[in-house]
C-alpha cells in the first residue's frame, strides 16, 4: 500500500463547557488518504463530515490526537491541498479569470505565469471563452467549475470536496460529475487523491474507489470499505443497487455495540451522546411524520428505506430525520434499512386530525424525556409557565449551543402539535395550555 499523503490518527473534537464535560463532535479516529484514491465521505446530518474535513486539510486543529501530512505534523509543514465548496464561494467583483488567478496571487507567483496556467485550467473545465465573465453572469454549474478550476490551479495533492454538486440541480450535477470523473481518469487533474464529503448515496458509489460512512453523536467511523466495481459504473446494475442498500442500512441501523465512555488525558470525562439521558430529537414536523405514515399504508406497511427515498425523490438526509423520529415515536419499526408500520403507527396515519393530536401527545410523553420534563415541571408550577433557559441549561451540557436551540425547537414544535403545551416566544416561556386560557378568560 502507497505512503499516505494525509494520515489521522486518533483525531476528535470536542467543545469545553461551563461544567466539568466536554461536547465531543468527533470521537477517536483513524483515517488515511493515499494517492490514486477517489475516497468519499458519507454520514447523516450531525455526524461531522465538514468537521473531519476540515482537521485533514489543516483548517482546524483537533482536540486531541494528530494529523500528519506524509508523516509529519500537518502543523508543522507546508502543505498542498484544495477545497471545493458547497456555495461556490467566488469573488464577486473579479472576473472569472481573476478569480482563478487569485489563489496563485497569494502564492507570489509572477502575473505572465499564473496568467498562463489560470487559462490552461478554464480551458481543462471548459470554460474557455468565459475569462472575461463576472460570476453573477454564470449559471450554477459554470460558476462550481470556476471553483473546480481555482482549486485545481494550485495543483493540490490532495483535492477536497465539500458537497460540491448539492446546491446545483440534478441534470447539472449529473453533468459534472461526469466530466469530474473523466478528468480524474484520464489524469488531466493535476492532483493525487480526491476526497469528497457527500449526503448522497449513488454519488458515492458512482464516484468513489472507496467509501467511509460516519455514525454521529459523537461522529465516528461506522465502515470503510473499497469499491468493487469497474467504471463506467451503472445505476440499474444489480451490484451498484446492492452497494447502494447496504450503505442505506449502515445509515439506519445502530451501533451494534456501544463503546466504553472516553476520559481525557486530564481526567476528565468526555460525555458521548449516545449513552446521555437526552435523545437527540430528529428535526421533523409532525405534518411529515403523518405523511411518510400514510404513504407507507400505501405501500402495504412496509418498505424499503432506500426505495422509498427513491419513491419520494427525497435524497437521505431529508429522509432519515422522518424515518428517526417515527421510529423514536413508536409509529414505525427499523430493522437494517427495512421500516414497517406498528399498530400504533397504522393508527396515527388512518386518524383524523384531533385524533391525531391525541396519539402524539401519548407517545411523545411515553418516548420523549425533555417532552417529559417540559410537561412536569409545568404541573409543579403555581402559574404553570417555566422560563426557556431552565431546559436550555440542562441540554447545553449535552449539545452544543446551536444544537441545544434545535433541540428546542423540534421539542416546541412537536409540544405545540400535540397540545402538551404552548410557549410564548417574546418571554421566552413554555405555558400550560389551561393556564393561558385561564389568563384570557380573567
Amino acid at each position: 500500500m502507497p505512503q499516505a499523503i494525509i494520515r489521522a490518527e486518533r483525531v476528535e473534537k470536542y467543545y469545553a463547557q461551563p461544567s466539568e464535560n466536554r461536547i465531543q463532535v468527533i470521537s477517536p479516529t483513524d483515517l488515511s488518504i493515499v494517492p490514486g484514491e477517489i475516497v468519499a465521505l458519507l454520514g447523516p446530518s450531525g455526524s461531522g463530515k465538514s468537521t473531519l474535513l476540515r482537521m485533514l486539510t489543516g483548517l482546524s486543529i483537533p482536540s486531541a490526537g494528530q494529523v500528519y501530512w506524509h508523516e509529519k505534523p500537518i502543523d508543522t509543514v507546508e502543505t498542498n491541498v484544495s477545497i471545493v465548496f458547497q456555495s461556490f464561494a467566488l469573488f464577486p467583483w473579479l472576473t472569472v479569470l481573476e478569480n482563478v488567478e487569485a489563489p496563485l496571487q497569494a502564492r507570489g507567483m509572477e502575473p505572465v505565469e499564473r496568467r498562463k496556467r489560470a487559462i490552461k485550467m478554464l480551458d481543462t473545465v471548459g470554460l474557455d471563452g468565459f475569462q472575461h465573465a463576472y460570476p453573477k453572469e454564470l449559471s450554477g454549474g459554470m460558476r462550481q467549475r470556476v471553483g473546480f478550476a481555482r482549486a485545481l490551479v494550485v495543483e493540490p495533492e490532495v483535492l477536497f470536496m465539500d458537497e460540491p454538486f448539492s446546491a446545483l440541480d440534478v441534470l447539472t450535477s449529473e453533468n459534472l460529475r461526469s466530466e469530474l470523473l473523466e478528468l480524474w481518469q484520464k489524469k488531466s487533474m493535476p492532483t493525487q487523491s480526491i476526497f469528497i464529503v457527500t449526503h448522497n448515496i449513488e454519488e458515492a458509489v458512482l464516484l468513489a474507489d472507496r467509501i467511509i460512512v460516519l455514525g454521529r453523536n459523537p461522529g465516528h467511523v461506522r465502515v470503510d470499505f473499497k469499491v468493487a466495481l469497474q467504471h463506467p459504473r451503472d445505476r440499474k446494475a444489480a451490484a451498484f443497487t446492492q452497494l447502494v442498500d447496504y450503505i442505506y442500512k449502515v445509515l439506519t441501523q445502530p451501533d451494534a455495540q456501544m463503546p466504553a465512555l472516553p476520559v481525557t488525558g486530564d481526567g476528565r470525562r468526555v460525555r458521548d451522546q449516545r449513552l446521555m439521558s437526552y435523545q437527540m430529537l430528529p428535526h421533523a414536523r409532525p405534518g411529515g411524520i403523518a405523511g411518510l405514515l400514510e404513504f407507507m399504508i400505501d405501500h402495504g406497511g412496509k418498505a424499503d428505506i432506500y426505495r422509498l427515498a427513491d419513491d419520494l425523490a427525497f435524497e437521505i438526509d431529508d429522509l432519515l430525520p422522518i424515518v428517526d423520529a417515527s421510529s423514536l415515536l413508536g409509529f414505525l419499526s427499523v430493522n437494517e434499512g427495512d421500516a414497517s408500520l406498528t399498530p400504533v403507527g397504522a393508527e396515527y396515519g388512518n386518524a383524523e386530525i384531533l385524533r391525531q393530536k391525541e396519539i402524539f401527545r401519548e407517545v411523545a410523553v411515553e418516548n420523549v424525556l425533555l417532552l417529559r420534563q417540559i410537561m412536569r415541571a409545568l404541573e409543579a408550577k403555581s402559574d404553570g409557565t417555566v422560563p426557556e433557559e431552565f431546559f436550555h441549561d440542562m441540554l447545553d451540557e449535552q449539545f452544543s449551543e446551536e444544537e441545544t436551540l434545535r433541540q428546542l425547537e423540534t421539542a416546541i414544535n412537536w409540544g405545540r402539535f400535540a397540545e402538551l403545551f404552548d410557549f410564548d416566544a417574546s418571554r421566552r416561556r413554555f405555558i400550560l395550555p389551561s393556564k393561558q386560557a385561564s389568563e384570557v378568560d380573567g
